[in-house]
């Protein structure tokens, strides 16, 4: 007898939609079939989408900025996650300069995030490395965290990796089956002393994005790297991709980007509140956004940044003072269903999953896959409610009704149900 039976579902497979019940056992999907099978417990989806749960490979929980820390510690934040479909999520170790800190780092956010109620995994963060980069990759991959974040930029607060040891970190990538993640933006266009929120784009202009990441993008094709830029931000990054990289894009080189900056323009650090949607990067041009929506083909991944901290810490003068970044999590899919529809579901699902080291455990619904599932109604909406997130009072197409994670119902029709998380270790198949 099976534990769970979803019935008369559309269900997501591999990129398309079949009609079948789905049956979990001991929180693993075991059996796709159209008959009625015998199970403890029945969850009727007719008229509903079954869905993959969703990653979300870019949030920040529970981070110290200076003095401040974010809203958000794991146990807040993962419950926020599952609400909005997402049964995986991947954070960061706080920035590292050498391999001999790496235990530390991870011991530390390990300690933290045992409170998720969803799975987890971590990125290696790296500050202003040095040292040998074949026994940092080595060490990150025995970790299992296959994957290593820098900064071009924040040379102000030591955190900007020097090209050179991106070069290193390229060249052995491969070898390692480690790919590289890049914040992206380069630190000699940036300005950074007494920004009026009202210029906090100005300061931290479009071309900064986009001459680093083709620099980047050069660099990892020369050394036959794995390269992944996150919340790419700027339309006119796709499309100088899409015209001079075409061969690397979605394999040597993945693009992941947030939902913000398909939503928003940079028109609101005009508003009188506009410190409530300040990030780095910042919000673009409407030109800009436009474009990311026409080449939203160019993206693989959506991850939130989910970073949001109260509006006191935000309600500051000067870009300097504020603590920079916004929620996601919970809203995520509902905005970018929004937006494109049934197109976007494999960059929540599947995408992250196999960029991630994470297939076929996550992101699908195969059998011998986790049973983590999201109930999703495409013919209802949803208004949020919710005066601490930037997406208050919109209303998105479709309605999360349950979140299943490892064949428990952990979330149903908006009300959190409990559930524990554990630290997934990845490998990345490359």
């Amino acid at each position: 007898m099976f534990d769970l039976g979803i019935l008369n579902g559309r269900l997501y497979l591999e990129g398309n939609f079949i009609y079948s019940n789905l049956y979990i056992k001991n929180g693993i999907i075991d059996t796709l079939s159209t008959s009625i099978l015998d199970c403890k417990e029945k969850y009727d989806a007719n008229g509903k989408m079954v869905l993959p749960g969703f990653i979300d490979a870019h949030v920040h929980f529970n981070l110290g900025v200076g003095e401040n820390t974010s809203s958000d510690d794991f146990l807040k934040g993962s419950k926020k996650a599952a609400m909005g479909g997402i049964t995986t999520f991947i954070d960061f170790l706080d920035p590292i300069n050498d391999v001999s800190q790496l235990d530390e780092a991870f011991n530390k956010r390990y300690e933290l995030a045992k409170k998720s109620v969803v799975d987890y995994g971590f990125h290696v963060t790296l500050g202003n490395p040095d040292g040998d980069v074949k026994e940092l990759l080595n060490k990150s991959s025995l970790l299992g965290m296959p994957t290593i974040k820098l900064f071009t930029t924040y040379a102000s607060t030591n955190r900007q990796t020097k090209d050179y040891y991106i070069d290193e970190l390229l060249k052995y990538s491969k070898k390692t089956k480690t790919r590289v993640l890049v914040h992206a933006e380069n630190n000699d266009m940036i300005r950074e002393k007494n920004i009026l929120v009202k210029d906090h784009e100005k300061a931290r202009p479009a071309l900064s994005e986009i001459t680093e990441v083709l620099k980047l993008t050069e660099m990892a094709r020369y050394r036959d790297g794995l390269l992944y830029i996150v919340h790419t931000n700027c339309g006119t990054t796709l499309e100088r991709l899409k015209d001079i990289y075409s061969d690397e894009l979605h394999s040597t080189v993945i693009l992941e980007s947030a939902p913000h900056y398909f939503k928003f323009n940079s028109s609101l650090y005009e508003k009188e509140d506009g410190y409530l949607y300040t990030m780095t990067p910042p919000l673009r041009s409407e030109e800009e956004r436009l474009k990311m929506i026409n080449n939203i083909d160019a993206i693989d991944v959506i991850g939130t940044d989910h970073c949001p901290f109260s509006k006191k810490l935000k309600n500051k003068k000067y870009t300097s003072e504020i603590s920079m970044g916004i929620d996601g999590v919970k809203y995520s899919f509902l905005n970018m269903f929004t937006l494109f529809g049934e197109s976007i579901i494999s960059k929540f699902t599947v995408e992250p999953s196999k960029i991630h080291g994470l297939y076929p455990k996550k992101g699908t619904i195969m059998p011998g896959s986790d049973g983590d599932i999201v109930i999703f109604d495409p013919n209802k909406t949803t208004k949020i409610m919710d005066d601490n997130s930037v997406y208050n009072d919109e209303i998105l197409k479709g309605e999360i009704s349950a979140t299943i994670f490892k064949g428990k119902i952990v979330v149903s029709e908006g009300k959190f149900l409990g559930g524990q998380g554990e630290y997934l270790p990845r490998r990345l198949q490359v």
